[in-house]
C-alpha cells in the first residue's frame, strides 16, 4: 500500500531530483520529513518494484557512447537472458517487445571499443546474437507522468 509520502515521491520527483551533495535531504526538507523517511520510502518503492533506479539521464553520446540493442530470444529463455543482461552495469534499461526481436535494451560505455566488448561478452554469456542499432537521430521524449492515485 502506498503512503502519501510514497505518492509524493513518485509524482514530484520523477524529474528534477535536486542536484546537490545532499539530494535526499533536500527532498526531505521540501516535503517536511526526515531524510531517513525519504530513503526508507524510496527503498520500499524499489522493493515493491514501483521504481527500478534513481539516477541521472544524460543525453545520448554526450559522455561516452550508447546504442540500442535488440535480441531474438525464444520465449522460454527470455527471463533467464534478461537476468544475464541486467547484471551488466552498462545496461541502462531493457524491456520486452512483442516482435521477433523481443528483448531490447540500451547500452552505455566509455567508448565504441568498450561497447563492442560488452556486446561480445553478452553474446558469449547468453548464447544469442545481438542486433546493434546505433543512434542516428536524437529525439527527446519526456517520460514523466502525472500519476492519478484517486481510483
Amino acid at each position: 500500500m502506498l503512503s502519501s509520502l510514497h505518492k509524493q515521491l513518485l509524482n514530484d520527483f520523477q524529474q528534477d531530483l535536486p542536484l546537490s551533495a545532499t539530494p535526499y535531504q533536500d527532498v526531505a526538507d521540501s516535503l517536511g520529513v526526515a531524510e531517513d523517511e525519504v530513503l526508507d520510502a524510496f527503498k520500499e518503492l524499489q522493493d515493491q518494484q514501483f521504481i527500478a533506479r534513481i539516477g541521472s539521464v544524460i543525453a545520448p553520446n554526450l559522455i561516452g557512447t550508447s546504442s540500442l540493442v535488440a535480441m531474438s530470444v525464444p520465449e522460454n529463455h527470455l527471463q533467464s537472458v534478461a537476468e544475464i543482461i541486467n547484471q551488466y552495469p552498462e545496461v541502462n534499461h531493457n524491456y520486452e517487445r512483442d516482435n521477433r526481436f523481443n528483448l531490447w535494451f540500451v547500452l552505455v560505455a566509455k567508448d565504441s571499443e568498450s561497447l563492442q566488448q560488452v556486446m561480445a561478452d553478452m553474446e558469449l554469456q547468453t548464447g544469442y546474437k545481438m542486433l546493434y542499432l546505433p543512434l542516428l537521430a536524437d529525439y527527446f521524449i519526456n517520460l514523466g507522468f502525472e500519476l492519478d492515485f484517486d481510483d
